[in-house]
């Protein structure tokens, strides 16, 4: 109203958007976004994942504001919860808790404590309230960003929306989180390189999960590492996701660096926070199995069958359109084609990738948002991708994927 009135004063006709767009009032927005924390980091999420660098550069800068700016629980606020959840006497546990959270997410904030008996925690405590808010937040959120006129007209945003609000009711319910946890664990107890905090389930409910703390340092760290240790974490990273894809049907879709920690005295990789976590349909499973297969050999109607069965074209898309996509389809599964280790850091494929589906949109009337299962897992293997790069890691990824299809081709047999 202010910058209105100055704008008016001065005889201009002032627009609602442009009002909104001042440099102080982005950083209002994105205040104001912060404080509903889960939701608004969330559909931020969606919004990243769906268009990516199609976002007008506005909307990005508020998006990564909330990425880079959490809001603590106060102190009181903190204690409070503490003894609605574990009772009056709750501190008796614990010979320490630290008040001050060493991490926060979207819906929860997580403390260091040690048990009595001297072992090491890492306790995620639930935003308080936020179960009870998460589809109001999200409505508010819809409403500010629709106000702003920043979200292009082309986005599916009440698409978007919807999945947010079953993400995050998703995420809220640690007790399944606990659940996914030890699953993980019994999944990767045979591969020794892999840990997987355990859950101690006294201290755990639905909006507190009490985990052993594992000690590791962040995943980027390798860098220092010589070239083949490098190489053998980046592709025991990629194995576990066609693993996850293909044998578990469940992939931890969030490939945030800070969710793989390294331990450099034994070799092994952490794996941690399971919200995310998606289960994946027998069909999707399949088509993706297809179209990698296809890709692998440059079979482009194996893959434009592969991705008819996922879900990837509409009814109004153009056969120009749909090459489109299959060429970009192709081009991401590049590594499978290559014989021998694939020097992610010198194919700058990510880049290639993004400035392929910019030109993708320019060139279509809408942009067809892909299946949601389907964004999830291409987050995750972008995800694996940046960090090969970030790390200049190499891998022999065509031996993973036919090492892996030689085994389930036995297990049929």
């Amino acid at each position: 109203i202010k910058e209105g009135m100055k704008q008016y004063s001065q005889g201009q006709s002032p627009k609602l958007q442009q009002l909104i767009m001042t440099p102080t009032n982005i950083g209002h927005v994105a205040d104001k976004l912060a404080q509903l924390r889960g939701a608004a980091m969330k559909v931020g999420q969606m919004l990243s994942m769906d268009a990516g660098e199609l976002l007008p550069p506005e909307l990005s800068e508020v998006l990564a504001k909330l990425r880079s700016e959490a809001n603590y629980m106060p102190h009181k606020q903190l204690v409070g919860v503490l003894k609605s959840q574990w009772g009056e006497h709750w501190l008796d546990a614990f010979g320490q808790f630290e008040l001050r959270p060493f991490a926060a997410a979207s819906i929860g904030q997580v403390h260091l404590a040690y048990l009595a008996t001297g072992e090491k925690l890492a306790v995620k405590i639930q935003y308080p309230g936020i179960k009870d808010s998460i589809d109001s937040d999200i409505d508010n959120v819809a409403t500010l960003l629709k106000m702003s006129g920043l979200v292009p007209d082309n986005i599916k945003l009440d698409q978007l929306l919807l999945q947010a609000k079953q993400q995050l009711h998703h995420e809220a319910d640690y007790i399944h989180e606990a659940a996914l946890l030890n699953q993980y664990q019994n999944w990767v107890k045979q591969q020794t390189h892999f840990v997987v905090p355990k859950v101690y389930p006294q201290l755990s409910n639905d909006s507190i999960l009490s985990m052993e703390f594992v000690e590791g340092a962040p995943i980027e760290s390798v860098i220092s590492l010589d070239q083949t240790s490098r190489n053998k974490i980046a592709s025991q990273l990629l194995q576990l996701f066609l693993d996850e894809l293909f044998n578990f049907k469940l992939v931890q879709t969030d490939p945030n660096f800070g969710n793989f920690q390294y331990q450099a005295d034994t070799g092994k990789i952490v794996l941690l926070d399971f919200g995310a976590t998606r289960a994946v349909p027998e069909y999707l499973s399949n088509g993706y199995k297809q179209l990698m297969l296809g890709a692998m050999t440059s079979d482009y109607e194996l893959i434009t069958r592969a991705a008819a069965d996922i879900g990837f074209f509409q009814d109004n898309i153009t056969p120009h359109q749909q090459q489109l996509i299959v060429d970009i389809f192709h081009q991401a599964c590049e590594p499978l084609r290559y014989d021998g280790e694939y020097d992610f850091a010198q194919s700058q494929l990510a880049k290639r990738i993004t400035d392929a589906a910019k030109v993708m949109s320019t060139q279509q009337d809408e942009w067809h948002t892909p299946p949601m299962d389907a964004i999830f897992i291409h987050r995750k293997l972008a995800g694996i991708y940046l960090l090969a790069t970030k790390i200049k890691a190499k891998v022999n990824v065509r031996s993973l994927f036919s090492v892996h299809q030689a085994s389930d081709d036995a297990r049929k047999a």
